[in-house]
């Protein structure tokens, strides 16, 4: 029993000495794999880093790119038919999505980062938003470039325009661009001074009716619409309608101050009996070069200005067929000797010359002018405030002499000639014919009875004497005297 309880005992002490053994062995076995496959991997790592590290085939080159290899082939490339291949790398689409979805979250972090600078800059975008939408708005409604320009501006840029080019044609034409300058040209302001030039027409040829009906109602609707406040008309080488042109404008234009008349032909007497009747501030009126038709030409209230006359204008170009002037005025008149003669130097017809008022005028220049038949000649001195002031005159007698024959109306009222001047002057009026002299006005001169007696013994056709305010007459005598049996009566007082 001890040996084989000894034998047992020592065969359990081996199994527990062999399983003590076998579990050191077991806990060492995985220890050592684990070094194992520690080795292992680094030796494949150390496999793989060497393959990658190769040096490149011959034949051709590897570059790499962001997600791809470029492979350039050399000469000696295995690979003959084409220059150059692409090899994507493995994974390339993973790194693509990785690389989409890390640039989406950038953007969406750049966005809730600058989300504030944007709201910022909403109303600058709005603002030119706004601006372009406003010129969109012009460029469909009517272009007009100028639209938010005030008018009162552009009046004045037109005012100097017209200062330098003239109200026609520029306003007429600026008034078809656009709405805003319509209004800014039809400004009244724009039109006090107006010139309008001749119609073109081509040599040999007459204007047609359709172009004088386009003239008369370019006028009309002109004197209708811009010149209300016209104070200054000018016309230039108008041939025809120069009396309409005159008729329109003095009916509808009550503020003219001054007309002139240049070059131009075919004026009659029609035209300044409208002026007459309509302008009622004209006061000046020139004629230069312009042809006047007609016999009559009468000038009441204005001042002739003389001018000077151009190189190269015919001199001699006059009134011919003038047969009566009127220049009279109730003002103080700066009318002088040479100025009556450039205007009468070519009108031998003239019958009738109203010079009253015209203080300047003398005798040496009437009895200078050409016209030989003189009928009637008004020369007092009513309304000049220079009358009473004025030295004693002489030569009245040089022009009853030359005009006796045919003198029907003597005007020389408060004329102050001396007494013998007046007495000689009388006496050449007694020469004419029994039935030429009608009307002798005597007012306020120094008539004596001495020089009347002769006129009214011989003058029997005489109807009409003014002898108020003939100092040197009677008292009893210094009155109108009307019809030939009362101007008897006369004679019998003087005696």
């Amino acid at each position: 029993m001890d040996a084989s309880e000894a034998e047992a005992s020592t065969q359990n002490q081996g199994k527990e000495e062999g399983a003590s053994s076998g579990q050191g062995d077991a806990g060492a076995k995985p220890k050592k794999a684990s070094l194992k496959r520690a080795a292992d991997a680094k030796a494949k790592k150390k496999h793989k880093k060497a393959r990658v590290s190769r040096p490149a085939r011959p034949g051709y080159t590897v570059h790499q790119g962001e997600d791809m290899l470029l492979v350039i082939s050399s000469s000696t490339s295995q690979y003959d038919g084409s220059v150059w291949t692409l090899k994507k790398k493995k994974g390339s689409k993973k790194k693509k999505l990785a690389k989409g979805k890390g640039k989406a979250s950038q953007v969406k972090k750049k966005k809730t980062v600058n989300a504030k600078p944007k709201l910022e800059s909403k109303p600058v975008i709005e603002k030119e938003e706004k601006v372009s939408n406003l010129f969109i708005t012009q460029e469909e409604d009517d272009h007009r470039w100028g639209q938010s320009l005030p008018e009162e501006v552009l009046i004045n840029i037109f005012q100097i325009v017209v200062i330098q080019e003239g109200a026609v044609p520029f306003l007429c034409r600026a008034g078809r661009v656009c709405r805003l300058w319509n209004a800014a040209a039809s400004s009244p302001i724009l039109w006090h001074r107006v010139t309008v030039g001749h119609c073109w027409i081509a040599p040999g040829r007459s204007q047609l009716p359709k172009t004088q009906k386009k003239i008369k109602d370019t006028l009309d609707w002109l004197a209708h619409s811009r010149f209300s406040q016209l104070r200054d008309f000018s016309l230039c080488h108008w041939t025809k309608n120069v009396d309409y042109a005159l008729e329109v404008v003095s009916q509808y234009c009550p503020h003219l101050c001054s007309l002139k008349l240049s070059y131009c032909t075919g004026v009659t007497a029609a035209a300044f009996h409208s002026l007459g009747l309509h302008s009622r501030s004209l006061h000046s009126l020139n004629l230069q070069y312009s042809e006047v038709r007609g016999p009559t030409f009468r000038m009441m209230n204005v001042q002739p200005l003389h001018k000077g006359m151009r190189f190269g204008i015919d001199p001699t170009s006059g009134f011919p067929l003038l047969e009566e002037l009127c220049i009279a005025t109730t003002s103080f008149s700066y009318l002088t000797d040479r100025d009556l003669r450039d205007i009468l130097f070519d009108s031998p017809k003239l019958r009738v010359l109203d010079l009253r008022g015209c203080s300047r005028i003398t005798s040496s220049g009437l009895a200078a002018l050409p016209c030989l038949e003189l009928e009637c000649l008004f020369w007092g001195q009513y309304f000049s405030s220079h009358v009473g002031l004025s030295s004693l005159k002489k030569g009245l007698h040089t022009l009853t002499q030359k005009w006796s024959r045919t003198l029907q109306q003597l005007d020389i009222a408060h004329q102050l000639f001396t007494e013998e001047d007046l007495e000689l002057a009388m006496s050449y009026l007694c020469q004419a014919e029994a039935d030429t002299l009608r009307s002798l006005n005597l007012s306020g001169t120094r008539i004596t009875p001495r020089a009347l007696r002769p006129v009214i013994g011989q003058m029997t056709a005489l109807d009409y004497l003014n002898l108020s305010s003939c100092r040197y007459l009677p008292r009893g005598v210094k009155r109108i005297y009307r019809g030939q049996e009362d101007i008897r009566q006369l004679l019998d007082k003087l005696e």
